[in-house]
């Protein structure tokens, strides 16, 4: 490659030394060369992940029934550009249908190349050099990264079991609200699996127009919940006048890959995102967004894969309580978040610093992939939505999980 090709790399990606040193290993990249490394070290032993962040399901036959049919459709071939009237009407029918939500879909809703698409597009309409972004840590952290391309700088808000992974707005410091332009949510959480409450969400919008910021609320996983009503934050008096909501079929209809979405909110905080959208991509082919449409009239296919997850749930938790974990049920998503031990007593000793340390160990040592999580305590984090044929395949991949685990002893 031609040498100066190296002085023309923009800063907000490292400039002039870019691809001249090696980039820092991303944590989920680390994950899948311990596993590569782990299966080639041990051929005849099944590797077990619980460390998948997407469903293990295929797409409801009703909706890939109807994405076949919407794509022979010589109507649907050109460009969508800010999308169709039938899923703005789609959306509109299941947030008034699962969460109690009116919004028009004229001038409420907007339809998302999936909700990383939407995370990346909306600090080019909201960002200046300078703002701050309140953020959750840890958390999904796309609009941080964006933000911070623009010239953002993101202050996190440590998630601790203390305050049940809810952040505390109230120590906020008064020099870092003064520049603060957005605050950014996401619940059920990734990854702590924890769960919002509308005394929260009343408490997040008095915040929010006491200091004139902007709510975004990640709503990726907010129907997966386990008992009672889904709860959306525009469904608490007052947040549709101070932010926006980001609906998704990746997590909640089993259809990561077919990236779609939906935006919801502030007419002009919509209007705003559909600008800068207009000018970052060409839309979601139009079948995919008929087909998720079809999703979003079927919210039962939701309620049905969190009767899946909390099954799984409810085996996982008690396999780890069994071995000395202190694992609690959340109320909903399919992430099991959990204190990493700090040692494992079996046939010798170990001792982990972190959760890093212990998720390395326990996957180089039985096979048993996690995601460790340091940036608020030393954590890893557990998914249900582990690869099984059937629901007896389920029940034998618990029962090995439990079988490796019986040989230590955890000590937190």
């Amino acid at each position: 490659m031609s040498t100066y090709l190296h002085n023309l790399f923009a800063q907000r990606i490292g400039g002039p030394g870019y691809g001249l040193k090696e980039a820092p290993i991303y944590k989920f990249e680390r994950i899948k060369r311990a596993k590569r490394a782990a299966s080639a070290a041990h051929p005849d032993k099944e590797l077990l992940d619980f460390g998948v962040g997407e469903p293990d399901s295929m797409a409801d036959p009703k909706v890939v029934a109807n994405l076949a049919q919407e794509a022979a459709l010589p109507a649907n071939r050109g460009y969508a550009d800010n999308g169709g009237p039938r899923l703005r009407t789609a959306a509109a029918h299941y947030l008034k249908e699962v969460f109690g939500v009116t919004a028009n879909p004229e001038t409420e809703i907007m339809h998302s190349i999936g909700s990383k698409a939407a995370l990346s597009i909306l600090p080019a309409a909201l960002i200046d050099p300078g703002d701050v972004v309140l953020m959750t840590s840890p958390g999904y952290p796309v609009f941080g990264t964006h933000a911070t391309y623009y010239g953002g700088v993101v202050h996190p808000l440590l998630l601790t079991p203390e305050n049940k992974y809810l952040p505390r707005l109230d120590t906020i410091p008064r020099p870092i609200l003064d520049k603060a332009k957005v605050l950014v949510l996401n619940y059920p959480n990734n990854p702590t699996g924890a769960s919002a409450t509308p005394e929260f969400f009343r408490e997040v919008v008095a915040f929010a127009q006491r200091e004139e910021l902007i709510v975004i609320h990640d709503a990726a996983y907010t129907s997966l919940i386990f008992e009672g009503k889904p709860l959306s934050f525009l469904s608490i008096p007052g947040a549709k006048e101070v932010g926006l909501e980001l609906h998704t079929t990746s997590k909640a209809f089993n259809m990561t890959g077919w990236r779609c979405g939906f935006v919801v909110g502030h007419p002009l905080l919509i209007q705003a995102y559909a600008d800068v959208k207009d000018n970052t991509d060409s839309g979601q082919f139009l079948a995919i967004q008929h087909a998720s449409a079809t999703a979003f009239e079927n919210p039962q296919i939701t309620r049905e894969t969190s009767a899946k997850y909390s099954r799984r749930m409810d085996a996982i938790v008690k396999i780890l309580r069994t071995a000395g974990f202190s694992a609690q049920k959340p109320a909903g998503s399919f992430f099991l978040y959990t204190q990493a031990p700090k040692t494992a007593q079996g046939s010798r000793s170990h001792t982990f610093a972190n959760g890093e340390a212990f998720s390395q160990w326990l996957i180089e040592e039985q096979l048993v992939s996690t995601v460790p999580w340091d940036e608020a305590g030393a954590n890893v984090r557990f998914s249900v939505t582990f690869a099984a044929k059937n629901q007896s395949d389920e029940d034998r991949i618990l029962a090995e999980l439990a079988t490796r685990l019986q040989p230590y002893r955890f000590t937190f």
